[in-house]
């Protein structure tokens, strides 16, 4: 009987797990392509919320990004609320026309994007500094096209499966 609960229990909290399929957007418009959006300057501004829904850190985000067929470089420079800086520099790697790979210095392994319509997801793992240490967490990322210029960005971090917080971003493409 216990193994019973055991088994019951642990599919109630896989269930619970379920991501949304990037499919389920296949229809809504406008279609984010990511060599055009990622193509250029964009600036962005974010938030990072703990797990209670603590504002934990703001920031804001200068980015340029260029592509070459089927290879984009995107630069991402973060300056937070904090006076602190960071650079994180990503390769992204058009697969097919719903695939994206991506790969920067604090991504461990690869990254695997999923694009459907207006909607991509991003799943990844960051080597978080925190303090003196360095944490690897899961990152479950989404980007909604809003229009030609606005896309929102939510995602949820996890260790272990236990949610760390989200970080909240809306992007602008900028015009030169």
């Amino acid at each position: 009987m216990k193994r019973f609960l055991c088994l019951i229990s642990a599919g109630l909290l896989c269930g619970g797990c379920a991501a949304v399929d990037p499919r389920h957007y296949a229809k809504e418009q406008p279609v984010l392509d990511l060599r055009s959006y990622l193509n250029g300057p964009l600036e962005a501004w974010g938030l990072f919320q703990d797990r209670k829904g603590t504002v934990v850190k703001r920031f804001h985000v200068k980015l340029v990004g260029t592509w070459s067929n089927e290879v984009g470089r995107l630069e991402e420079d973060f300056i937070y609320s904090d006076g602190t800086t960071q650079r994180r520099v990503w390769t992204i790697n058009r697969v097919d026309e719903h695939h994206y790979t991506g790969t920067a210095d604090d991504v461990v392994g690869v990254a695997q994007g999923e694009a459907f319509g207006n909607a991509l997801n991003w799943r990844y793992t960051l080597a978080l500094p925190v303090g003196k240490s360095v944490y690897n967490v899961q990152f479950d990322d989404w980007m909604f096209l809003m229009d030609g210029e606005v896309m929102l960005n939510r995602a949820v971090m996890s260790k272990w499966g236990f949610r760390l917080g989200e970080v909240t971003l809306g992007f602008r493409k900028l015009h030169p």
